[in-house]
């Protein structure tokens, strides 16, 4: 019998050798690898390609993306730096990990969810919101739609932003109150002027869609994009995230880099690089606000993982494929990472087996359990939690998420699985599931 994790990180040599320049560099917090990682991270959106110059052309790829500490820190900045206060709403599907709502809860926001489409999107079956239920749900209290890119697979932006421009009528911007965070929130929300959308990629770096005939890349698409670089995802620096942004029209991006900064290190407006150099100690205090940088032992990790970013994204999709011809074979349903408009990152691979419920689900995953295999379910949905039961919440009143929810399996989908660890999945669950179907 094998033993399979679930989702082990893919650390090489080359992740360690270069960790360990860092740590013998003297310089191990905030500096000059996280900026560089910044700026090859903007290429990757922007192009698609992990080998760009970004020394050629320093200024192009500059001010465009932020690394943080965690996806859920770059998530709420996103918030922070559009200006959601106490009293906003924000609409969040209530099928996704619990990130997508309690960073709107950090900035005081109340969370309006949204149930997802039965059995969920018609192409991909990946949990989206209903559109017709988004639509409705919007207020004159609405400043976000947060979006969820679940799986690796981007979600349909084009309906999202239509619903956002023809409910923005509903819209008022903020009015600043002299200070210099709610200056910039000011400008960014009239530059945009309805509700902001944006995307929890958390799971999309490097999946794309195509849209209006340009192939856009995950971070390129929403108003304001996070992601995340935890140890489970497919590009990782042990724990991190990043924030990037669309440009927008009368904003300087390097103004609105500029308070990612401030916004995560203290409202310090010098970081401990800049005041490394010699007679540069001094430095303001803007606001009284977070900690949640990237340091760059983090960074060293992330730089050599995405210089071999795209062949573990082969790999994965040499995986799904294996897998969605044992499904397809069984009769079981999945998602499908690709299709003629969009090419996920492959992230999760979900499956969904007709005719059970939670009881039989859980006894399918335990029965692969001590057969070695480890699966997961992707999500408990956000109103069966106690923290938004708190809230008054009801899975009742999101049926097509339990539904979603409870014949729901999540398999191995990882870089370290061998061809012989896959025959091996199909061969198991082609075992179990013929008791169940």
């Amino acid at each position: 019998m094998r033993k399979i994790s679930f989702s082990p990180p893919d650390i090489t040599e080359s992740e360690i050798n270069e960790v360990i320049k860092v740590l013998k560099s003297g310089w191990i917090t905030t500096g000059p690898r996280v900026k560089l990682l910044e700026r090859r991270l903007a290429a990757y959106i922007d192009t698609g390609n992990t080998e760009v110059d970004v020394g050629l052309e320093p200024e192009r790829w500059s001010n465009r993306v932020v690394c943080l500490n965690s996806a859920t820190a770059a998530e709420e900045l996103n918030l922070r730096i559009f200006g959601i206060k106490d009293e906003d709403e924000v609409i969040v599907p209530a099928y996704t990990y619990t990130a997508s709502a309690s960073a709107a809860i950090h900035c005081g926001a109340k969370v309006v969810f949204v149930d997802i489409q039965k059995d969920g999107d018609t192409v991909s079956h990946a949990p989206e919101m209903d559109y017709e239920k988004l639509e409705n749900a919007i207020t004159e209290k609405t400043k976000a739609i947060i979006c969820v890119d679940f799986g690796g697979i981007i979600c349909d932006y084009e309906k999202v932003f239509r619903i956002a421009e023809k409910k923005k009528y509903l819209f008022k911007s903020l009015k600043s109150d002299g200070t210099a965070l709610s200056d910039l929130n000011a400008k960014v929300q009239n530059a945009i002027g309805r509700a902001a959308v944006i995307a929890d990629s958390a799971h999309g770096l490097g999946a794309s869609r195509i849209i209006n005939g340009e192939r856009l890349y995950c971070g390129s698409i929403a108003d304001f994009t996070s992601f995340s670089f935890h140890a489970v995802k497919n590009f990782t620096t042990a724990e991190g995230g990043a924030s990037t942004w669309k440009k927008l029209n009368g904003v300087d991006d390097a103004e609105i880099y500029k308070f990612y900064q401030l916004l995560s290190l203290h409202g310090q407006n010098k970081d401990a690089y800049a005041k490394n150099e010699a007679g540069a100690w001094e430095y303001d205090v803007i606001g009284p606000w977070y900690k949640c940088n990237m340091t760059d032992v983090a960074a060293a990790m992330g730089l050599r993982q995405l210089d071999r970013y795209l062949e573990m994204l082969e790999r994965r999709a040499v995986i799904i494929n294996q897998y969605d011809e044992t499904c397809d074979r069984l009769g079981i349903n999945h998602l499908v990472h690709h299709s003629e408009d969009r090419d996920s990152s492959n992230h999760l691979y979900l499956i969904r087996i007709p005719g059970i419920g939670a009881v039989i689900r859980n006894e399918i995953i335990e029965r692969l359990g001590r057969l070695g295999i480890a699966t997961n379910v992707h999500y408990k949905p956000l109103p069966m939690m106690t923290a938004y039961k708190s809230k008054s919440v009801d899975i009742e009143s999101y049926p097509n998420n339990y539904d979603y929810y409870k014949n729901s399996i999540t398999l191995p989908l990882h870089t370290l699985l061998s061809d012989e660890d896959v025959d091996y999945i199909c061969e198991m669950l082609s075992e179990v599931i013929k008791d169940y179907m």
